[in-house]
């Protein structure tokens, strides 16, 4: 996963298995149905704007946290895949959202008195977008590694909420097009994706201790 083409790959494939644009969509549309279109799209944009600043908080603050808590990079990285493979195994037995990315059913009824803001801070900036399987993906991905793998990490992320945008801004035209059992199979399929991905994290882990790298 050295290479940055691979990693890249990789690193797109599970923010877009975890964060689930398409899923993630519906609810979006729940949440500004009664909002006029320019507030909508400010909605969108400042909820993705907000998430990217915490994933990125996390991927550069990651070592810090690491050596602060004493944790070692093989160690988190085995946690986070095992985390990272249950959200996969949750998928695909046919949950809408991971158990560690669920927003509770109240968070997702915005009250009369939250604003457009409001609304994009929570629950769509985090926990729908940012919550804890995104910055465990980030940081995995990005934990202990260089400047250019940093970038690489985030520069997939960047994607993803450029895509997320799009999806948030066609939700209704989506929705009718894909149809809710076309949006149940992307949801298993990034299920499976996300178990894959979550095991490689393990494997790597696992294989760093026993070489002596646990560092």
């Amino acid at each position: 996963m050295d290479h940055p083409l691979t990693l890249f790959g990789a690193a797109l494939a599970g923010f877009f298995a975890i964060m689930n644009p398409i899923a993630n969509t519906p609810i979006f549309l729940g949440l500004t149905e009664d909002m006029d279109e320019p507030t909508t799209r400010s909605v969108a944009l400042n909820s993705l704007c907000i998430a990217f600043l915490i994933v990125a908080a996390f991927c550069i603050a990651g070592n810090f946290l690491l050596h602060l808590f004493g944790i070692t990079l093989s160690s988190f990285r085995i946690a986070g895949g095992l985390l990272v493979a249950l959200v996969g195994y949750h998928l695909l037995q046919g949950g809408g959202h991971s158990p560690v990315q669920k927003p509770k059913q109240a968070e997702l009824e915005p009250k009369e008195e939250n604003s457009a803001m409001g609304i994009a801070v929570s629950p769509l900036g985090m926990p729908l977008l940012a919550g804890p399987g995104t910055i465990v993906t980030a940081m995995s991905f990005a934990a202990g590694a260089s400047p250019q793998r940093m970038g690489i990490v985030l520069l997939a992320f960047l994607t993803i909420c450029v895509l997320t945008y799009f999806c948030f801004m066609g939700g209704e035209k989506l929705t009718r097009f894909l149809g809710k059992s076309l949006v149940l199979v992307v949801s298993r399929l990034m299920g499976l994706i996300l178990s894959v991905i979550g095991t490689q994290m393990v494997i790597e882990g696992i294989f760093a201790v026993m070489k002596g790298g646990g560092k």
